[in-house]
């Protein structure tokens, strides 16, 4: 859709409306500085965030969430990376605004343990030729993920195969005769394990996770833009200072500069060269050892402070990746 022309409308983000997802990704926000809030009670799904009052908040299930970020009827959505790709192959229209580190799991293609030769895409396509020469029969694959299967078989070369819908436990299929081999989500494989299965050694579909994502089918306008920046900046902001500390030189000197660029260091204060005070972000785990090295070197002090956000004036390529993909939109 074209960038709307109502200038006013909130943008609209989904959440997990129920389960541990929910409960990780209100943590996630806290973290951030923002608390989500639902009003009339736990069962309702109406809801506000606290410091984000331009934002709609909108609770669905994880997988109603995907369909929603796919087809635009919401801006933003938190949900898996799994079921994103499974609806937008290649993210065509999707921006993955930021992996939210919680939520992991991983694709894959399983068969029986009892298959004792077949631990490889390699040996699940002998057997499935073998197969499919003895008695015409493909090897069924049971998923719900057909789109994320079939481009991946045809990636790696497995031919002798048909896909089956699983409306149920995808695990169960192959116990229950419906299936051969699945291409299912796990997190710790031990509901494969209860099953028989087990994962290809090769057969790792995708790393997924939990992630925060923007659809360029949403009807965005210049002020829902303004306020995704304003959100991005935030996050990276708070992801900035998880990973740097700050690091206060007394006693500065341009002598310096080696040292704090082999340490990745950026400095915070550019515009007042001069001063023999300055001020620099440096990765977590580089800041005590140039704040030793700068003593050595002649500086007078040196402290080290965590921030709880670390603001730096530079564009996000999240946002502009948004603006990319809204303007390929346009351009249909």
């Amino acid at each position: 859709m074209s960038v709307s022309q109502q200038h006013n409308a909130p943008v609209r983000l989904a959440f997990p409306s129920k389960g541990r997802l929910k409960e990780q990704t209100e943590a996630w926000l806290a973290e951030s500085g923002f608390k989500l809030r639902q009003v009339g009670g736990e069962r309702s799904y109406s809801a506000v965030i606290d410091g984000l009052p331009n934002i709609e908040p909108v609770l669905l299930s994880a997988g109603d969430i995907a369909q929603s970020v796919a087809r635009g009827d919401v801006h933003l959505g938190v949900t898996g990376e799994d079921l994103l790709h499974e609806l937008n192959p290649g993210l065509s229209e999707i921006e993955i605004i930021r992996p939210l580190g919680f939520g992991r799991a991983d694709l894959v293609v399983a068969t029986p343990r009892a298959w004792l030769d077949v631990t490889s895409i390699a040996d699940l396509e002998d057997y499935a030729a073998e197969r499919y020469a003895k008695t015409g029969q493909r090897v069924r694959v049971a998923t719900k993920y057909m789109r994320s299967a079939a481009a991946f078989f045809a990636e790696v070369g497995l031919v002798h195969y048909r896909l089956i819908e699983s409306l149920g436990a995808t695990e169960a299929a192959p116990a229950a005769g419906e299936a051969e081999a699945i291409v299912d989500i796990t997190s710790s494989g031990a509901t494969l394990t209860a099953n028989g299965l087990l994962p290809l050694r090769d057969g790792l579909i995708l790393r997924s996770q939990a992630v925060l994502a923007a659809s360029a089918r949403a009807p965005w306008s210049p002020y829902n833009l303004e306020v995704l920046s304003r959100l991005i900046n935030v996050l990276e902001a708070r992801s900035r200072a998880a990973a740097q500390r700050v690091l206060v030189v007394s006693g500065y000197h341009p002598s310096f500069a080696g040292l704090l660029a082999s340490a990745n260091a950026t400095r915070l204060d550019p515009s007042e060269q001069s001063q023999t005070l300055a001020r620099f972000a440096v990765p977590t785990q580089a800041a005590v050892g140039l704040a030793e090295a700068l003593l050595r070197a002649g500086a007078t002090a040196a402290e080290i402070t965590t921030p709880s956000f670390l603001f730096l004036p530079e564009s996000s390529a999240h946002l502009a990746g948004v603006q990319r993909l809204i303007a390929a939109q346009e351009g249909r």
